[in-house]
């Protein structure tokens, strides 16, 4: 083995993850511990802490699933009428 070479890592991303799927079951935990779901969804997005999420059904491990950045770009692309089918 050659110790002077850079070794490279590439995870791949889950293609079976469904971010809507996901962020639905985020929402329904969240309103039945009686938060409203869209303040701690935004503070979450805004600031990476997890803490926003209940851990109720296991949402707070289900967001963490799904990239902030790639949650934020279909948001936006669904917002202005170019989402993805």
């Amino acid at each position: 083995m050659d110790l002077d070479k850079t070794m490279f890592f590439k995870m791949e991303k889950n293609k079976d993850l469904d971010s809507k799927k996901l962020l639905k079951e985020v929402y329904e935990a969240l309103v039945e511990k009686g938060y409203n779901p869209i303040n701690q969804i935004v503070g979450y997005i805004l600031s990476g802490d997890p803490t926003y999420i209940t851990n109720h059904r296991e949402a707070r491990n289900k967001i963490r699933c799904i990239e902030r950045d790639e949650l934020l770009e279909k948001l936006v692309k669904y917002y202005i009428g170019l989402d993805e089918k």
